[in-house]
């Protein structure tokens, strides 16, 4: 049997992606979820069951992670703040911020980081949904509370660096997403449709958007019912909301001689089978797609 290599399906996955997008200029449902994106969430020191085969793999530390991704209006008002102060500039179609650069090797394949200013967020892009008018950015009518897409990794480190905090690194997201059993979901052992945003999970937005699907507001699956969409509580063991599913998250490791992010939890245009803690995924940094987004950790206080 003819099988695709690795690299070149998750290529392909990543620009199926980028065509995915709905329509901008319509009204689509605002959703009150009733969760709260500022909170966060603490994930105790101890060993966990690290990937598809199980490592046992200690964390002796406790942190923090955001229970949801961080939203349209959160990045907005970031760019506002960080606008003001200088901390990134518009510069041709794109907001562009301060980066210092990773550690060269010269590696085969491996394309230099160097410090300077990178591309945070591309302005031209249709799939955004946010809005710069009169100096300010603002997020769409309706999108306030979907996850921030079209940011790149450079755009998800540089929220975080801001707050002073930091993307996760892969062990934390997983630890985060599984707890310390070897659930293959956030919530459990069996997928359903009304579980998480997954390709063909034909919840309200894909009835909306006429099968194409796209973002739902983070926390959607809680155990609510919208518009006759009854959802599964699809939280990890911490409390922590679309870790499968809806976008896919950027995390925080740097490996010497590889330039690419990792890349984890599936999305809205990725299969249930993608929705695995264990899937990897990865991008070149500079990659923004309507179903990429990021959370941030931070130390425990």
């Amino acid at each position: 049997m003819k099988t695709t290599p690795r690299r070149l399906l998750l290529s392909l996955l990543l620009f199926l992606s980028a065509c995915a997008a709905p329509p901008i200029d319509v009204d689509v449902p605002v959703i009150q979820t009733g969760i709260d994106s500022d909170a966060w969430a603490t994930v105790p020191a101890g060993s966990f069951l690290l990937g598809q085969h199980e490592h046992e793999t200690p964390l002796e530390y406790d942190y923090e992670i955001m229970i949801t991704d961080v939203t349209n209006a959160q990045y907005a008002e970031f760019l506002n703040a960080a606008l003001a102060t200088g901390e990134v500039q518009l510069q041709d179609d794109a907001v562009v911020g301060f980066y210092p650069g990773d550690t060269f090797r010269g590696c085969r394949h491996e394309l230099e980081i160097a410090a300077g200013d990178w591309a945070f967020v591309p302005l031209d892009a249709p799939a955004l949904r946010l809005t710069f008018a009169d100096g300010q950015f603002t997020a769409q009518p309706g999108y306030e509370n979907h996850p921030m897409t079209m940011v790149t990794w450079f755009g998800a480190w540089g929220y975080c660096h801001s707050h002073g905090w930091r993307l996760p690194t892969n062990a934390e997201w997983e630890k985060a997403a599984r707890g310390q059993d070897n659930r293959p979901f956030p919530w459990g052992f069996e997928i359903e449709d009304n579980y998480a945003n997954f390709l063909n999970s034909h919840d309200i937005f894909e009835r909306f958007f006429e099968g194409i699907g796209g973002t739902t507001p983070v926390g959607f699956y809680n155990g609510q019912t919208y518009d006759g969409y009854a959802t599964q509580d699809g939280a990890s063991p911490y409390g922590l909301y679309d870790m499968a599913g809806n976008v896919w998250q950027w995390t925080g490791d740097v490996q010497e001689g590889a330039h690419y992010r990792s890349l984890r939890g599936g999305s809205h245009t990725t299969y249930g089978y993608n929705l695995r803690i264990w899937t990897p995924n990865n991008a070149d940094p500079t990659h923004a797609g309507p179903d990429v987004g990021f959370r941030c950790a931070r130390d425990s206080e």
